[in-house]
């Protein structure tokens, strides 16, 4: 499935504190606890009941900051906040203001992974909280910190010190068949301990709303609040992360998506082991088989690559790993290793459960003509290294935010100072005590965690530098490099 065209709205399932209550027909499905045996009803209380305690509900707040805002200026607004217009900019232009955000509150769902506190979730019922609070299906709280975020996958994983706490047990989503019955567990609208059932709808799912993504498509209802929530089978397994829903609302209309755990496995263990994702790429661009035939149909060409399944390589990218294998455009991928793809999103999954330096065995068509070649993996930076996600200290050097008195003297709103400055890449870029950071990437700095956010998503990108832009305590203005790899 592709998005072009599409009216419909993709949404995140976290909920921004609302309650809203509804009745439903409940439907009760009576069979035993045993492996369901075709064409007979399946019992899904069991399932329910290994889910419920291990998923959690998870309350996200960011408090209330001071913000500068660029601002037009009205050419009149001068005018009338004074009568002689004294003070006005008849010529209009932009300005610096401040304004006080307001304190933001939302609320999702979590799942408890192991017995020691840590919980997957969705990068977005995350992103940017300045408190995280659990609440277990028994009521009991905890405060929870964030271990690793993956925005590709839209990923999370957090931990709260706890101990012996109730845990579901992942099973493989590989193994999932369409038409099978599904749990979707969590707390949609703010209402604790929700079970919807339905069954898989369709898999590999790709809907361009992250970077790497291959969906389990359900029809068991998931509505805001599920993010982060369990997708769980009649065995009582986690088989996926609930995290979106599909629709012209807001609100659930038929089709829930969830990323599967062969997806969340290889993530978990990345965040856990590095602080980042070790994410293997073909480095090339490419559609699904039947959508560009489909394409050039429309353009009255005739296409006859030898199969309406697989991936269509449209371009190769230098230096990357399909480059090495000598893949080209006008390829045609069939199979890694023994695994036949059709889509782009079973490769993207594939290739997620891999590393840098992994070798695998691409199948592809070329000129009809099946070649079969072994690849090693590269990572977004063209190596088989182990990319490790840089801290701002580690820069070699010591950094604090500017003083109001700072602000007035140089007549800036925000800036981060460097303070000390040892070996490494922050003195091999010429930046020394003093200088004083605004801009790095293109990103305001306002604190050192703005700081450390930018250094950290450089370091592991296929550009891992950092441009920044500040002033030195004369009020010079300066542009400088930070290179973040050798």
């Amino acid at each position: 499935m592709t998005m072009k065209k599409l009216v419909n709205i993709l949404l995140g399932a976290s909920c921004i504190v609302a309650l809203a209550f509804s009745t439903g027909a409940f439907i009760k499905v009576n069979a035993a606890k045993a492996a369901p045996v075709a064409g007979q009803p399946v019992d899904l209380t069991y399932a329910a009941e290994k889910a419920l305690p291990a998923v959690v509900h998870i309350k996200y707040v960011q408090n209330s900051k001071v913000k500068t805002v660029e601002v037009q200026d009205d050419p009149f607004g001068g005018f009338f906040s004074d009568p002689f217009g004294f003070f006005g900019n008849p010529g209009g232009g932009t300005q610096r203001r401040q304004v006080q955000t307001p304190k933001r509150e939302a609320t999702g769902s979590g799942v408890i992974i192991s017995a020691d506190g840590y919980i997957v979730t969705n990068n977005h019922v995350v992103e940017g909280a300045d408190e995280l609070t659990v609440t277990l299906n028994d009521n009991s709280e905890y405060s929870a910190r964030i271990i690793g975020t993956d925005k590709t996958t839209d990923l999370a994983l957090i931990k709260v010190s706890a101990k012996n706490l109730p845990t579901l047990p992942i099973g493989d989503s590989d193994k999932l068949k369409v038409g099978e019955w599904v749990l979707a567990v969590g707390n949609p609208f703010n209402l604790s301990s929700t079970v919807t059932a339905g069954i898989v709808s369709a898999k590999a799912r790709s809907l361009g709303a992250n970077g790497v993504e291959s969906f389990i498509q359900t029809d068991a209802a998931i509505n805001a609040g599920n993010s982060g929530g369990a997708l769980v089978n009649t065995s009582g397994e986690l088989v996926g992360i609930n995290a979106m829903l599909y629709s012209k609302t807001g609100s659930y209309s038929g089709y829930g998506f969830a990323i599967p755990t062969t997806i969340m496995n290889k993530v978990v263990e990345d965040l856990k082991k590095y602080g980042s994702v070790q994410r293997a790429v073909l480095d090339i661009q490419g559609q699904d088989v039947h959508n560009y035939i489909d394409m050039q149909k429309e353009k009255g060409e005739k296409v006859d690559l030898g199969t309406n399944n697989g991936i269509y390589i449209a371009k190769v990218n230098d230096g990357g790993a399909g480059e090495a294998a000598g893949l080209k455009e006008g390829d045609v991928i069939t199979k890694v290793d023994d695994k036949n793809v059709s889509k782009m999103a079973e490769l993207q999954e594939y290739l997620n459960s891999k590393r840098p330096g992994d070798k695998i065995s691409i199948t592809y068509l070329r000129n009809k003509k099946s070649i079969t070649k072994t690849v090693t993996l590269k990572n977004a930076q063209g190596t088989t290294q182990v990319l490790k996600a840089a801290d701002a200290d580690l820069l070699g050097g010591y950094f604090k935010e500017i003083t109001d008195k700072q602000k007035e003297e140089l007549g800036i709103n925000y800036g981060i100072e460097v303070v000390k400055v040892g070996d490494g890449a922050l003195k091999e870029s010429g930046i020394g005590k003093g200088f004083i950071i605004q801009v790095a990437n293109e990103q305001p700095v306002r604190s050192v965690d703005d700081f450390q956010k930018i250094v950290k998503d450089a370091s592991t990108s296929k550009d891992p530098v950092v441009l920044v832009r500040g002033m030195y305590p004369t009020g010079k203005r300066a542009y400088k490099v930070i290179q973040l790899s050798e």
